[in-house]
């Protein structure tokens, strides 16, 4: 008999939350996500933005491997001057593999005091690594000998999991994860090695979905940005509950000539509004473990 939906994160609707105190008294919460990869010149890569001729992949995979190694190169300083100079505290989602590969970008994004999280070893989905356990060790011992802190976040790469991914995880020191897309308010989960904290993150508010698999337009992250705020700011009214919006980037998505104008607008006017506050996934966690002490939700 199915008695839940799944074995990690008990049911229930966002209406029916115990009410979280909203943090500094601004309920509307701006969590900004950028991801930070390697993709491989010898292997295939993980998403194409050119179809290979007749459709047969080879390595190199020269188109699409630029297309990333463009990001690194062009879009990663427009991402970092758009956050600091505004002093916006940002997650860095980052494959372990870029401290080595990519080391003035990695200490760009140290020095500028980004929270590093994990993003696996390389951008591969976890399900196919021969010894996940190892590899989520390996990179999480990499990026705390970078940073001299151990992650306590994660995402991992493509959202991918096992069925032991999460238990895996927290018993190497995670405390919130970022895969579970399933509210817009922070939801517990269940680990063989104590609970979890699922950060809401975004599926159709991702540059990922918008502008590599849907291929909309440069303003269809700002326009959806804009029209989930307007479903927040009523929300927010009629529940009196604070709400999570996480805008996840990468450089060569959101970081491309013709998209950075857009997003700059749009997080000014996150900026200027009087309800908002942007936080890290550390700052996020803590706000949600002191708001909802002595809840079950």
């Amino acid at each position: 008999m199915v008695t839940s939906s799944n074995p990690r994160a008990p049911y229930v609707m966002t209406s029916e939350h115990p009410k979280l105190a909203p943090p500094n008294g601004k309920p509307l919460i701006i969590h900004v996500v950028v991801n930070i990869e390697y993709w491989a010149y010898d292997q295939l890569t993980p998403r194409t933005i050119v179809i290979p001729p007749h459709g047969r992949s080879h390595v190199p995979d020269l188109p699409n491997f630029c297309w990333s190694e463009y990001g690194n190169r062009a879009g990663m300083p427009r991402l970092l001057d758009l956050f600091t100079t505004r002093n916006i505290p940002v997650s860095a989602s980052i494959n372990a593999s870029v401290l080595e590969v990519y080391p003035g970008l990695a200490r760009s994004v140290r020095d500028a005091g980004w929270e590093f999280i994990g993003h696996g070893m390389h951008q591969r989905a976890l399900g196919g690594e021969n010894d996940e356990a190892s590899l989520i060790q390996a990179s999480l011992d990499a990026l705390e000998a970078f940073t001299g802190k151990r992650p306590v976040g994660w995402m991992s790469p493509g959202w991918s999991e096992t069925y032991d991914t999460l238990d895996h995880l927290r018993a190497n020191g995670i405390e919130y994860v970022c895969q579970w897309v399933i509210d817009d308010i922070p939801t517990r989960l269940v680990t063989k090695h104590g609970p979890m904290v699922s950060l809401p993150y975004g599926l159709d508010i991702n540059d990922s979905v918008v502008f590599a698999i849907e291929k909309h337009s440069s303003a269809e992250m700002r326009l959806r940005i804009e029209e989930t705020i307007r479903t927040f700011e009523r929300e927010i009214a009629e529940q009196g509950q604070p709400r999570v919006l996480t805008i996840p980037l990468h450089p060569h998505l959101s970081g491309v000539a013709h998209r950075i104008n857009h997003l700059t607008e749009v997080i000014d006017s996150l900026i200027a509004r009087d309800d908002t506050i942007f936080m890290n996934g550390s700052q996020i966690l803590d706000w949600y473990r002191q708001a909802s002490a002595g809840t079950e939700a």
